[in-house]
């Protein structure tokens, strides 16, 4: 099993980005996938995860700039990053988890948002 996390990079406050979480050796559809975030000196916390439904919640902070999403037929989840903060900057994690399976992480992609 392995999660591939992409997309990250620097920009400036305002701007956008779109993380992608692309799985392979799973079957994704079953799993809730959320992205997960770790500035220097915090501990890790959830920005936002998708259930196999589809159904969606968002960390306090990010509601209304960001948006995750889901294509099962790629094997992929998106999060559309707007409005970007410096507070924002972090290295962005996803994970797949489902009941009675093991939990899987991908390897982080770097966030910096500055001026």
């Amino acid at each position: 099993v392995q999660l591939q996390a992409s997309g990250g990079g620097s920009v400036q406050p305002g701007g956008s980005l779109r993380l992608s979480c692309v799985a392979s050796g799973m079957t994704f559809s079953i799993y809730t996938i959320g992205w997960y975030r770790q500035a220097p000196g915090k501990q890790r916390e959830l920005v936002a995860y998708i259930t196999k439904a589809g159904s969606t919640d968002y960390g306090d902070s990010v509601k209304g700039r960001f948006t995750i999403s889901r294509d099962n037929a790629k094997n992929t989840v998106y999060l559309q990053m707007n409005s970007l903060k410096p507070e924002d900057t972090a290295v962005y994690y996803c994970n797949a988890v489902h009941t009675g399976y093991s939990s899987y992480w991908g390897q982080g992609t770097q966030v910096t948002v500055s001026s």
